[in-house]
C-alpha cells in the first residue's frame, strides 16, 4: 500500500514556513504499515494543483493533501478539488454548526466570509474539524482515496489521528511495521557501517537497517514488515540483541531518548550530582542537561569560564598551565573539571575547551581541537576531539561527546555500586 503526500502552499517554497506536516504524516502512516512513495509540496496554484493530484493517482493508492483550505481567496484548493473530482460546493449543515459553536466560544459573530467554510465538495465526505473551521474532506474514486486537511498543524494532526487514521485502518487490511531506532555516540557513520557489516548482511528479508546520521551521533532505525506485530517486536528485539554484543560501548539510548536525559536518569539513579565548566561550549551542555524536566534534583550550575582569568580565579587553573601547554589542552581541561567539582561540591562534573572556529586555529591545534575532561570521586578522565570547522556543530558534537564521556563514567560507577 502506497502513499503520497502533497502540501499546498507558496509559503513553504519561499522558506517562511517550514513544512512539519509531512515528516509526521509520514511517521504516522509508517506505524500503519502504509509506505510513503513521495512528498510534494507545491504552490497555491490551480494547474500545479491538478497536474499534481493527476501525477500523485497514478503512483498511490492513498493521497493526502494539506494546505490552502482557508476562507480567503488565496486559498484555492477547495475550488480545485471540487474541478478535479467534477464536482460543485454545496452548504454542510454539521459543518456549519462546527463553525458557529467555535466562533460563539470564542465571542465573535459568524460573518459571511467564514459561512463558506461550511461549503465543501457534493462528492466527499466532510471531515469535522475539531479545533477550527476548515473541514476536511474524504474523496474515493477508481479505488484510490484523497484526503484533504487544513495546513495548520495542531487541527490537522487532531484530525489525522482522531478520525483519518482510524477510517483508513478500518478500510484497509493493513500489515504491521515495528520499528525500534537504536542510538549510537562516539562513532562515525562509515566505521560503524564496517564494524557491523556481517550482522547487517544476515538481517532477516523482511527486516531493513537506516543509517540516520547527525552531528554528534547516529541513529540506526530497524525495521520489521509482516501481518504478526508480536513476532515482528521479538525479531526486532533478537537483531537489537545480537547488534549490543557487537557494538555495546557505542549505544546510548533508544527511540526519543537523548543523551541528556539517559545521563539525568543515572545521576537520579545513584542519587549523584554534576556540574560543568565550560570554555568552547558556551553554556550549551548546561542547557542541554536542564532541559530535561526535574534536572534540579542532580545539576547544581555551571561556570562559563571563556576568559583564561575566569578560569584562574574561579575554577583554579594554574598560570603555568597556561604558559606551558595553552588554553586549549588536557591539563587545563582536567583542572577545570577537578576546580568546578570543587566549587560546586558536586559527585560529579564536566569541562571542556576547545577552538570552535571558525578562526583562532592553528597548525598544531585545528579549528575543532577539543579538549573534554570528566571528574568523579575517584578519577579524571580526558580525550582530545578533532571536531571539524564549523562552529555551530563543533559546539554540539562536543557537548555531546561530554554527556556521553559522564554516561561512561556513571555506568561504571553504577556497577560497582550494584545498582
Amino acid at each position: 500500500m502506497k502513499a503520497e503526500i502533497i502540501t499546498i502552499g507558496d509559503e513553504l517554497l519561499i522558506g517562511q514556513v517550514i513544512d512539519t506536516n509531512s515528516a509526521w504524516i509520514a511517521e504516522q502512516l509508517n506505524m500503519k504499515g502504509i509506505k510513503v512513495h513521495q512528498i510534494t509540496s507545491i504552490s497555491d496554484d490551480r494547474e500545479h494543483i491538478l497536474e499534481t493530484l493527476r501525477e500523485a493517482e497514478t503512483r498511490a493508492e492513498i493521497i493526502l493533501i494539506t494546505g490552502g483550505l482557508g476562507p480567503t481567496k488565496d486559498d484555492i484548493t477547495k475550488s480545485t478539488l471540487c474541478e478535479y473530482f467534477e464536482t460543485n460546493l454545496v452548504f454542510n449543515q454539521e459543518t456549519y454548526n462546527n463553525v458557529e459553536a467555535l466562533f460563539k466560544l470564542r465571542g465573535y459573530p459568524v460573518t459571511e466570509l467564514n459561512r463558506r467554510q461550511a461549503e465543501v465538495p457534493a462528492n466527499c465526505t466532510p471531515i469535522q474539524n475539531r479545533n477550527g473551521t476548515a473541514p476536511g474532506m474524504w474523496f474515493e474514486r477508481n479505488e484510490k482515496t484523497f484526503v484533504s486537511m487544513p495546513g495548520v498543524p495542531f487541527e490537522m494532526k487532531t484530525m489525522m489521528t482522531e478520525q483519518v487514521l482510524p477510517k483508513l485502518a478500518a478500510k484497509l487490511n493493513l500489515g504491521f511495521i515495528v520499528h525500534k531506532t537504536i542510538l549510537t555516540q562516539g562513532v562515525g557513520e562509515s566505521f560503524l557501517a564496517k564494524t557491523i557489516e556481517d550482522w547487517e548482511d544476515a538481517l532477516p528479508k523482511n527486516v531493513k537497517l537506516a543509517y540516520l546520521p547527525q552531528p554528534g551521533m547516529v541513529r540506526l532505525r530497524l525495521s520489521a514488515f509482516g501481518n504478526d506485530k508480536t513476532e515482528l517486536s521479538g525479531l526486532i528485539e533478537e537483531q537489537h540483541q545480537k547488534l549490543l554484543k557487537i557494538v555495546p560501548g557505542y549505544i546510548f539510548g533508544y527511540d526519543d531518548e537523548t543523551l541528556e536525559s539517559v545521563v539525568g536518569k543515572l545521576l537520579k539513579k545513584l542519587k549523584m550530582t554534576v556540574a560543568t565548566a565550560e570554555s568552547c561550549t558556551g553554556g550549551y551542555i548546561a542547557h542541554l542537561i536542564t532541559s530535561v524536566p526535574g534536572s534540579s534534583e542532580y545539576f547544581m550550575g555551571s561556570v562559563v569560564a571563556y576568559s583564561n582569568r575566569i578560569k584562574q580565579s574561579e575554577l583554579g587553573v594554574k598560570a603555568e598551565s597556561f604558559e606551558k601547554y595553552g588554553a586549549v589542552s588536557e591539563a587545563v581541561v582536567r583542572e577545570m573539571a577537578e576546580g568546578i567539582r570543587r566549587k560546586f561540591g558536586t559527585d560529579f562534573s564536566v569541562s571542556t575547551s576547545g577552538i570552535a572556529g571558525p578562526d583562532g586555529g592553528t597548525d598544531e591545534k585545528p579549528v575543532g581541537t577539543t579538549w573534554i575532561a570528566v571528574a568523579t570521586p575517584e578519577k579524571v578522565v580526558s580525550k582530545k576531539f578533532l571536531l571539524g570547522e564549523h562552529r555551530g556543530r563543533n559546539i554540539h558534537k562536543a557537548a555531546l561527546a561530554a554527556l556521553n564521556m559522564l554516561r561512561v563514567e556513571l555506568l561504571e560507577m553504577q556497577a560497582k555500586s550494584g545498582l
